[in-house]
């Protein structure tokens, strides 16, 4: 495998069970994603962009098919190994941004740090710098309930590059935000990804996707060039 590579899904398939009968969602998708690439995923509602990024984050597993990250074959490891895995190099930002209302805007962006146990004070440090570039910084200890839509979404965008990931997921990250805060938004994305990071996202916005260096189309189950 090339050592460009990062991410190579191979005739990846998924299907659910449905009262209907066996719904076939993804019949064969194979994609290659390299370092520091940046790719967009459009298609309809339903069309599977969803669940194709939910395998890709390693929160469900394909039917068949391999998805090799880094050379290894993630159907290999067991799900312990894949939490851990996703935890270290894997980041998600959600069209809502699942804000821990109890804790404050620094709280939450230090959350995925908890399980690793490293130096806190580094991760405070960490934090902190990238509330700062999110134009945070004076809001850290408010409370999501204190804090607009888009501010909200500026957190979670921090807390999801807080572990330094290898690869970023993006799910409709603007669809909930207004024209104005949505193109912020995908400014401050460009701003905290560091240039080794790659950056794979799904939207409707074509906006979003012509920041992209690539353009696919998710339809009928599989993955084509636009």
């Amino acid at each position: 495998m090339d050592e460009k590579i990062l991410l190579e899904l191979d005739n990846i398939c998924k299907s659910y069970e449905h009262k209907s009968g066996r719904i076939e969602v993804l019949k064969g998708v194979s994609l290659k994603l390299n370092h520091a690439d940046s790719v967009a995923v459009t298609g309809p509602s339903g069309s599977g962009k969803s669940t194709l990024l939910n395998l890709v984050a390693c929160l469900d597993r394909p039917d068949s098919g391999k998805m090799i990250y880094n050379q290894k074959n993630l159907s290999e490891l067991s799900q312990i190994e894949l939490d851990e895995f996703r935890l270290r190099r894997i980041a998600i930002v959600f069209q809502e941004h699942h804000l821990l209302p109890q804790c404050t805007a620094l709280e939450n962006v230090l959350l995925p740090t908890l399980p690793l146990g490293e130096s806190s004070e580094a991760n405070v440090l960490r934090a902190e710098e990238l509330l700062k570039g999110a134009g945070l910084h004076k809001r850290k200890n408010h409370f999501p309930g204190e804090l607009s839509g888009g501010e909200c979404q500026r957190v979670a965008v921090c807390r999801a590059l807080i572990n330094s990931p290898e690869l970023l997921l993006a799910d409709e990250p603007t669809g909930a935000l207004d024209h104005q805060t949505a193109l912020e938004l995908l400014d401050l994305i460009d701003k905290l990804r560091n240039n080794s990071m790659a950056l794979l996202m799904v939207t409707h916005s074509q906006e979003a996707a012509d920041r992209m260096k690539r353009k696919l189309e998710l339809t009928e189950g599989l993955l084509q060039e636009k």
